[in-house]
This record gives structure tokens, C-alpha cells and sequence, in this order.
């Protein structure tokens, strides 16, 4: 039996799928979390076991990690997020939800294969490289710089412009939004628990995710979703800073598949791997692939000189490490996806975060 939580949720209903496809037993608990859902999601696979429950309750847990023999942690709250006040939300949902679910392990003395959903957010900003310096790390962007519309990171030595590369497991974490900092910690909780129980823990960095089922008009959604939401509604999407960012958009199937593999694959060992189609492009060039193969009028992007301080510039993954020891390559084209995506149905959810527990 392999437990799956966060398995209604957008990528959690993709692996639960897969898992069952392979024919495994597979569990599900889900607290249909408002940000992504307005009720019971239809058309959830009946082949699996379902519990609605939250699994930071002590009580809840217990009862669903009972008899497991892997476990497969996708439950989190995601996204930017509105502002600073979601950061108790965020430390709820992932921080506390991980501890409550590492301790029923514990209880149980669980020692299989843990994988827990990652991001590539961990990162804070990608990889670059200097002509005169060689591999640097760039400093944050401050707001002076992003005000004036000087989006590109310089050399933290000489401020010369950088040359963005392909990220690697390797890179040191530096996160840098209240998002990014608990999805470490989770990272962080989960190694701690592999170690003392001598458990497999793979850690998956999702890069930027897109596809079927994802929750429209919100802001806990991905830049994809908010693209698509906006042409729903006949809106122009509003792509911030200059459009150049540079990304890798991966299929939520792609991302499922890693999942299974991480979960069943022999010989697999603990760590961290990016989950990437290995493929870079703009934020601008996502949004006009859906605004040109939308159902409804085509409508151009804007770009609006915005920003949002906890974003980064550049950061797409190498998936090579993912590649060699799970077996894992990304087989949806970009193209093809995102034509596919701009007519894929999203999820109503009602709005604004529900409160934790004690707010």
C-alpha cells in the first residue's frame, strides 16, 4: 500500500493515477485545501482508497499512514501567495503537516521509501556564470534596481551581465520567499527522519508545472494557471517584469511518472533531483503558446513593468542527475503540452486561504 497525500490536489490526482495505472494499492488523504479546491474534485479515481482529513492532525495521520509501505508527500500549500501574512498558512500546511506526518511514521517505525515534492524555488536564483569570474552567485535583487527596470542580475564582483545555466542538485539552497524556505525545511525534516530510520528519502524539485486540473483564479497557482485563468475570462495575461525570465516547464504526466519511479525504481537511493523537461524558455514565449492555442478569441499578452520581490530572474534545471538514477525523461513537449493546456479545464477554487488552526 502506498499512501499518497495531497492526492486529490493537482499533481497528488496525476500520481495517484499512475500508481494505480502500475497497479499499486494506493491511499490517498487530502483536506481539499480551499486554495485549490471548492469540494470533493469529480472525477477521482474510484480505485483508490480515499480518507479527507488533514494530515497535520495527530489523530488523522496515524490512522492513514497504518499498514503503509511507502509513502509519497505531495500535501503543501504552493505558490508565491498573496503577502507575509500567508506565512503562518505556510508553515501550517508544509512545515507542521511534514513534522505531524514524520512522527506517525515514526510511531509505526516505517523504514521504506519516502518521496516528498520539492521545488525548484529551494534554489532562489538558478546558475550563472561570468566571463571574467567564472561561476558566481548574484545577490538578491533589491528594489531599487527592479524599479528602474533593471531585471538582470550582475556579477556580484565586477557587475558585468551573467549568463544564465542549468541548475544542478549540487547548487548550495538559498531560498528566498516564505514558500521556498518551507519547502527546505520540508526537504530538511524528511532527510532528518531517512537517517535516524535508515528510510530511503528522494526529494523531487519540481520545476515550473503545468497541465490538466490546475486551480484557476487564485494566486497559490503557478504562472501558467494564472495565464489561463486570465484568457478564460477574456483578459489579456499580464506577464511581469520584461517577459525574458527564463524557465522549464514540465507536464504534470512527466512530473506523475518521476513520482512512480522515485517510488518503485530499484536501486534508487536518497537525495534530491530535479524534475525538468532539460528545456529553458521564456515566461513570455509560455504566454503566447496558450494565448495563441486558446479556445476562445486570441488575446496578446501584456507586459507590464511589475514585479514581485520574493520572484527570481532565471532558473531552469539540469534533469541529468534524474535521468541516470531513476530513469526519468520528461516526454511531453513543450509545445504540445501547453497547446493541449490552453483548452485543459481548471479547478474552481473558492478564493482566499482558509485559516490554520489557532488564527
Amino acid at each position: 500500500m502506498i499512501l499518497v497525500t495531497g492526492g486529490a490536489g493537482f499533481v497528488g490526482s496525476f500520481v495517484v493515477e499512475a500508481l494505480l495505472d502500475e497497479g499499486h494499492e494506493v491511499r490517498v488523504l487530502d483536506r481539499l485545501h480551499p486554495g485549490a479546491h471548492d469540494g470533493i474534485p469529480d472525477g477521482l479515481d474510484p480505485r483508490a482508497e480515499w480518507r479527507w482529513g488533514d494530515v497535520a492532525d495527530a489523530e488523522v495521520v496515524a490512522g492513514a499512514v497504518d499498514g503503509v509501505d511507502a509513502v509519497c508527500h505531495q500535501a503543501a500549500m504552493v505558490g508565491l501567495g498573496v503577502d507575509f501574512t500567508d506565512a503562518p498558512s505556510y508553515v501550517y500546511d508544509n512545515d507542521l503537516g511534514t513534522a505531524r506526518l514524520l512522527a506517525a511514521l515514526h510511531a509505526r517505525r516505517f523504514d521504506g521509501r519516502l518521496v516528498v515534492a520539492s521545488s525548484m524555488v529551494v534554489y532562489g536564483e538558478g546558475a550563472y556564470a561570468c566571463d571574467a569570474h567564472g561561476p558566481v552567485r548574484p545577490v538578491p535583487r533589491c528594489r531599487d534596481d527592479l524599479d528602474a527596470g533593471r531585471f538582470e542580475p550582475g556579477c556580484p564582483h565586477c557587475d558585468r551581465a551573467l549568463d544564465p545555466l542549468a541548475i544542478t542538485e549540487s547548487f548550495p539552497p538559498d531560498p528566498r520567499n516564505v514558500y521556498a524556505a518551507t519547502k527546505l525545511h520540508q526537504e530538511h525534516l524528511c532527510s532528518a527522519y531517512g537517517r535516524e530510520h535508515d528510510a530511503t528519502v528522494v526529494a523531487l524539485r519540481y520545476h515550473n508545472v503545468y497541465g490538466p486540473r490546475m486551480p484557476r483564479d487564485t494566486p497559490y497557482a503557478g504562472v501558467a494557471s494564472i495565464f489561463r485563468s486570465a484568457l478564460a475570462a477574456g483578459r489579456a495575461p499580464q506577464v511581469f517584469e520584461d517577459g525574458r525570465q527564463l524557465r522549464d516547464f514540465v507536464h504534470v504526466r512527466d512530473v506523475a511518472q518521476a513520482n512512480v519511479l522515485a517510488l518503485t525504481a530499484s536501486g534508487v537511493g536518497s537525495g534530491a533531483y530535479n524534475v525538468a523537461s532539460g528545456e529553458r524558455h521564456t515566461i513570455l514565449e509560455m504566454a503566447r503558446v496558450i494565448a495563441s492555442a486558446s479556445a476562445g478569441p486570441s488575446v496578446e499578452p501584456v507586459v507590464v513593468p511589475r514585479y514581485r520581490l520574493g520572484d527570481v530572474r532565471h532558473v531552469f534545471g539540469a534533469p541529468d542527475a534524474a535521468r541516470r538514477e531513476l530513469g526519468f525523461v520528461a516526454a511531453v513537449a513543450f509545445a504540445d503540452g501547453m497547446r493541449e493546456f490552453a483548452t485543459d479545464g481548471l479547478r474552481h477554487p473558492v478564493g482566499r486561504l482558509a485559516p490554520y488552526p489557532g488564527m
